[in-house]
C-alpha cells in the first residue's frame, strides 16, 4: 500500500471520527433546543443555516448540477433524510432523552440492508434475518424502558416510535445518496439535499419566525450550531468518507454515536437512558453486528469483505 493511499485512508478515518462526534452532539442539541423550538421550525432553522454555510463551502455555481437519475435520487434523499428525518427525530426527542434517541436510530444500518434486499435484489441471508429479529427485540425493550421509574420525565413510547420512523427515513436517504457519489462531489451532494430538505420544511416558516422571537439566546445558539456543525460539516465529512470507504465500514463507525451522545447528554443535560434502554440498545448493536457477518471461505480469509467492496464508490 502506497504512502498516498495510506494518507487518503487516514483522512477518511479522520472524517468519520469528526462525523461521529458532531452527530452525537446533534442529539444533545436537539434535546436542549426543544425548550424553545418545536420539531418543524427547528428542522427548518437548522437546514437554512446549513444551506447558507454549504453554499459558501461548495460554491454550487462553479459546479454542474446532476441530472437524470442522480438528481432524482438526491431529491429523494433530501426529502426523506434532511426533511422528514429531522422533523421526526426532533419530535421524538421532545419525548425521549438524547441517548435513547441515538440508540433507536442505530438500527438504521439494518434497515439499509433490509431495503437493499428488496430494492437492489440483494436477498435476505440468514444473518440479516437473525440480526433484524435481535435488533427488533432491542427496540421493544427500549420502548418498555420509557415506563421505568429511572426514565426521564418526558419519556414515552410515542417518542421511541418517532425515533424509529426517523431511522427508516435515514435508511431510505442514505441508500438513495450512495450511488450518486460517483458523479457528484460530497459537499455538492449534501448542499443539494440540504436545500431540498429546507424547501420541504418551508411550511414551518411562520412558526419559526414566531419561536425565534421568544427563544432564549442559548437555544438560538444551539439552532445555529446544529446547522453549521452536525449538518453542514458533519454530513460533508460523512459523505467524504462514504465515497472512499465501503458502506459497511462507514456504518460500523456510526455505531459509536449512541455512546458518545449518551456521554455528552450526561455531562451537559444530566440525562441518561433508563437501564432497560441500555440493554435494548446493546441488543440493537448486536443485531447490527450480526447482519454484517460474512462467512469466510477458502484461503482468502484475510481479504476485504466482498460485500463491503461492492459498495465502494471509488
Amino acid at each position: 500500500m502506497s504512502t498516498k493511499t495510506i494518507e487518503k485512508r487516514d483522512l477518511s478515518v479522520g472524517a468519520l471520527a469528526v462525523t461521529v462526534v458532531l452527530w452525537a452532539s446533534a442529539f444533545v442539541g436537539i434535546r436542549d433546543a426543544a425548550d424553545s423550538f418545536s420539531a418543524g421550525p427547528l428542522s427548518l432553522g437548522r437546514l437554512v443555516v446549513a444551506a447558507l454555510v454549504l453554499t459558501v463551502l461548495s460554491r454550487p455555481w462553479r459546479h454542474r448540477l446532476p441530472s437524470g437519475r442522480p438528481f432524482l435520487l438526491l431529491v429523494l434523499a433530501g426529502v426523506t433524510w434532511f426533511g422528514a428525518y429531522n422533523v421526526a427525530l426532533n419530535a421524538g426527542e421532545q419525548q425521549v432523552d438524547a441517548g435513547t434517541a441515538a440508540l433507536v436510530v442505530t438500527v438504521g444500518p439494518i434497515l439499509i440492508a433490509l431495503f437493499a434486499g428488496v430494492l437492489l435484489k440483494e436477498g435476505f441471508p440468514k444473518p440479516l434475518l437473525i440480526g433484524i429479529a435481535v435488533a427488533a427485540s432491542g427496540v421493544v425493550l427500549i420502548s418498555l424502558s420509557t415506563r421505568d421509574e429511572s426514565a426521564v420525565d418526558t419519556a414515552s413510547t410515542t417518542g421511541v416510535l418517532l425515533c424509529l420512523a426517523a431511522a427508516v427515513l435515514y435508511a431510505v436517504g442514505a441508500l438513495a445518496q450512495k450511488p450518486t457519489l460517483t458523479v457528484v462531489t460530497p459537499v455538492m451532494s449534501v448542499w443539494l439535499m440540504c436545500v431540498v430538505g429546507a424547501v420541504v420544511c418551508l411550511p414551518y416558516l411562520p412558526a419559526l419566525v414566531r419561536e425565534l422571537g421568544n427563544a432564549s439566546t442559548a437555544d438560538i445558539v444551539w439552532l445555529v450550531y446544529l446547522g453549521v456543525f452536525p449538518t453542514a460539516i458533519g454530513f460533508s465529512t460523512w459523505s467524504y468518507a462514504l465515497k472512499r470507504l465501503s458502506a459497511g465500514q462507514v456504518a460500523s463507525a456510526t455505531y459509536l454515536v449512541p455512546a458518545v451522545a449518551t456521554l455528552i447528554s450526561w455531562v451537559m443535560l444530566d440525562e441518561v437512558p433508563a437501564a432497560l434502554a441500555f440493554v435494548g440498545g446493546a441488543l440493537c448493536l448486536v443485531g447490527v453486528a450480526i447482519t454484517r457477518y460474512r462467512k469466510r471461505t477458502g484461503p482468502a480469509a484475510g481479504s476485504p469483505d466482498p460485500a463491503g467492496s461492492s459498495t465502494r464508490s471509488g
